[in-house]
């Protein structure tokens, strides 16, 4: 496997394997509070929305010339890998909250009692969260998938990848009857903006007619590179951040003397 066909299968990986836990935790809220049938229903409608998605975008991306394809595709991927690292960054910095699962689960377990009880043995509000839950978790997940299975002409392994991901979630889930907050799900989201970005300057470089000394060996440098960057962006951030909250502290300390 190439270290272009790795980084796809791990990219994917990562990826869904976040969305799934997030849509996780919702279908366990609603389903734990109101209705499992329903709530299941609305999983199975939303999957296969995304295998629907899959399958007619992935052979129309494929048919594009190669050269065109890799820039749509670099430019897209680095729209959606910078979105996933700035959020990284930000956490990472203690600009932004760190993502919750258990309280997630709380707020919508809350909001599914507030809804009311159904009036029948299908339970409309069940199904809707659900569904909408898994689709636009699924959503970013299927642009990934058929982008880099696209270009790579790999779109089975992207969806075996995502296939597992989903697999192992729903397993982790089963056993553990509860969201999964111990997934270290921040450092994974880091990854992917990582990853995300990388394939994207690549790619969209490779389109544009550019040549990338060592051909995909070159992922090897840009991958850490990327990485290394977005570090140290975040403890600059970090260390900025402590030394005005530090000032302000000392300011007002001093005012109130």
């Amino acid at each position: 496997m190439s270290a272009a066909e790795l980084g796809l299968a791990l990219s994917v990986f990562l990826a869904c394997a976040v969305e799934a836990v997030e849509a996780l935790t919702i279908v366990l809220a609603v389903g734990t509070t109101r209705s499992w049938s329903s709530a299941m229903s609305g999983v199975g409608a939303a999957v296969l929305a995304l295998a629907a998605i899959v399958a007619a975008l992935g052979p129309a991306l494929a048919s594009l010339p190669i050269d065109t394809l890799r820039v749509a595709v670099g430019g897209l991927l680095l729209i959606f890998g910078l979105q996933w690292l700035r959020k990284a960054i930000l956490r990472a910095a203690g600009l932004k909250a760190l993502h919750d699962e258990l309280e997630t689960f709380r707020e919508e377990a809350q909001a599914a009692r507030a809804a009311g009880a159904g009036r029948s043995s299908f339970d409309g509000y069940a199904f809707t969260i659900s569904f909408k839950g898994v689709l636009l978790e699924g959503l970013e997940v299927a642009f990934i998938v058929v982008t880099f299975g696209a270009n790579q002409h790999r779109v089975p392994l992207a969806s075996a990848a995502a296939g597992l991901a989903v697999l192992l979630v729903i397993a982790a889930g089963a056993a553990a009857r509860a969201p999964l907050a111990k997934v270290p799900e921040n450092t994974m989201k880091f990854a992917v903006g990582v990853m995300l970005s990388s394939f994207g300057m690549f790619w969209g470089a490779e389109g544009a007619g550019a040549s990338w000394p060592g051909g995909d060996g070159a992922l090897l440098a840009i991958v850490p590179g990327v990485l290394l960057s977005a570090v140290a962006i975040a403890w600059a951030v970090r260390r900025t951040l402590t030394a005005a909250l530090g000032a302000e502290a000392a300011r007002r300390t001093t005012a109130s003397t």
